[in-house]
């Protein structure tokens, strides 16, 4: 998976540990690339540049996961033949009601076009919107030939501004939109660092998930984003605005994998309770309970796996068999405090992911604490493996009878064992998240080990994560990939350390470990090109 993150084979010991808080390491930070905006992010800039109003209906190309991120994916995604073409669509698409008459049309175009083509019109239109699309100011060249294809454009269709909706489609097309171009600069001390236009775009893409603001590119062009002293204002004021909690919506939803609950499927006839719409019911629960723990609550982290409050709407009451809190829509409730489901490990958002269609999968849940919750490599078994699980029998009715050939099997059990124990764990909450004492007739047995520390049930379980060295250490790790695009490699492994002491030192506070990761060398530096 990742050297950072822990290069395990399995059998050897998959616990880290954190380096002591001390003075900030160097850093060799990983080579630059150019990190194509996700869907997201393109209908958000859309949205903050020509306002609300604008409805992108094309379909974007998708960008795959790469070490367990879309992040980290979009620094190696390309743009299809197919994805030319959706991109072209929304281009025009964006263009078209930006130009049509009234709003945004009176906001964009600062002036009265004096004919059907008006250069400098079209000049004063172009100029700031180029610098809000492309993130930079456009060169000359660039900005004459976007009022040149404006010019022909109008000419050709008698209107100026047909003319100007045909240049913010190319501006719109432009890889200087579609892309971020962040390679950064060497400085007189060698050390090659991102300059301020790239890191108002690093900034607001980190901290927002969408295009930099008006005041953030005013920082950029005084050069307030190099300077330290200013770039921690700066980020300050990031963080108190509304929108850094888009920000870490879009954070948790890549790292918990919640845009695949769009299209969760699971067998009705096996799950009764399931429906079209617990995908979306299970994510819109698993983020308000994250953005109540950040923002209304500045709470510890920990607290993910522990909590008891939830948001949740009839449909995941019935699974949780408790009273809906609203007979129309989601409302909080506390669950019972003798129960065993809490946090993450209880939601369905969790539970329902990492499942089969028709079964549960311990070996799934068992993988995702360990990847995603700890940051720990789970190789893939070889391609010659039989993976299959035995079917129920009388001396095999749960599903702990079932894997225990994985764990007895040479060739299996070397890893295994360290997702199997966990995932087994889990087994009170079948393929959807419905509590559960048996299976097949039998009991459930949900005992185990994580690295040492036993557990006798699910909740024991949360606890035991809580406390393992690498939960904290795997979100500072997991945030430096997000905010940085990269896997984190040889030479980044002291800063993140660092950054998990002092995430650990502050209480496991996520709003201040956003701003040290947003203020890190780790963050402003780039490798060679």
């Amino acid at each position: 998976m990742l050297p950072l993150i822990l290069l395990m084979a399995c059998g050897e010991d998959p616990t880290p540990t954190v380096a002591v808080r001390g003075a900030a390491p160097a850093v060799a930070p990983p080579e630059p690339s150019l990190r194509r905006l996700t869907s997201t992010q393109y209908r958000n800039a859309v949205a903050d540049i020509f306002g609300e109003g604008i409805a992108i209906t094309a379909l974007l190309d998708p960008i795959d996961e790469v070490d367990g991120l879309v992040a980290v994916g979009a620094s190696a995604a390309t743009i299809s033949p197919l994805g030319v073409e959706r991109f072209e669509s929304a281009a025009y698409q964006l263009a078209e009601q930006a130009m049509a008459e009234g709003e945004p049309r009176a906001v964009l175009v600062p002036c009265e076009p004096r004919g059907v083509v008006d250069r400098d019109c079209a000049v004063q239109a172009l100029t700031p919107l180029a610098l809000r699309m492309w993130r930079r100011p456009p060169s000359a060249a660039e900005l004459e030939g976007l009022v040149s294809i404006a010019a022909v454009a109008a000419e050709t269709l008698g209107d100026f501004y047909e003319g100007l909706a045909y240049a913010i489609a190319a501006m719109a097309q432009s890889p200087s939109f579609l892309f971020r171009t962040e390679l950064g600069e060497r400085g007189p001390d060698g050390i090659r660092r991102y300059t301020d236009y790239e890191m108002a775009s690093r900034l607001s893409f980190f901290l927002w998930n969408t295009t930099p603001d008006d005041a953030l590119l005013a920082a950029a062009a005084a050069g307030e984003l190099t300077v330290p002293a200013s770039l921690a204002a700066e980020v300050d004021r990031m963080l108190e605005d509304e929108r850094t909690r888009q920000g870490v919506e879009a954070f948790f939803t890549d790292m918990l994998s919640l845009d695949e609950l769009d299209s969760l499927n699971k067998d009705p006839l096996i799950f009764e309770y399931m429906s079209d719409d617990l995908g979306a019911s299970a994510r819109e629960e698993t983020l308000a309970g994250i953005e109540r723990l950040v923002f209304d609550l500045d709470g510890d982290y920990r607290d993910l796996l522990t909590g008891r409050e939830v948001w949740i709407d009839r449909r995941l009451a019935a699974i949780y068999d408790v009273p809906a809190p609203s007979m129309d829509g989601f409302g909080w409730t506390t669950l019972p405090p003798d129960g065993l489901r809490q946090g993450l490990l209880g939601q369905v958002s969790t539970l329902a992911l990492n499942a089969h269609a028709t079964s549960t999968s311990v070996t799934l849940r068992g993988i995702y604490v360990r990847e995603v919750l700890l940051c720990q490599g789970i190789p893939a078994p070889p391609s010659d493996v039989d993976t299959s699980i035995p079917e129920v029998s009388e001396d095999a009715p749960t599903m702990r009878e079932r894997v225990a050939v994985h764990l007895e099997e040479p060739t299996c059990a070397a890893c295994h064992q360290f997702t199997d124990p966990i995932g087994l764990g889990l087994e009170n909450f079948d393929g959807i998240g419905r509590w559960r004492l048996e299976e097949n007739g039998a009991s459930i047995d949900p005992s185990g080990d994580l690295d040492g520390a036993n557990f006798a049930d699910v909740a024991e379980l949360s606890e035991a994560l809580t406390e393992h060295t690498a939960f904290a250490s795997c979100l500072s790790q997991t945030l430096l990939r997000y905010g940085t695009g990269s896997a984190l490699v040889e030479g980044v492994d002291d800063i993140a350390d660092w950054h998990a002491a002092g995430f650990i030192e502050g209480d496991y506070r996520i709003l201040p470990h956003l701003r040290e990761i947003a203020l890190s060398p780790a963050f402003s530096t780039a490798g060679d090109l």
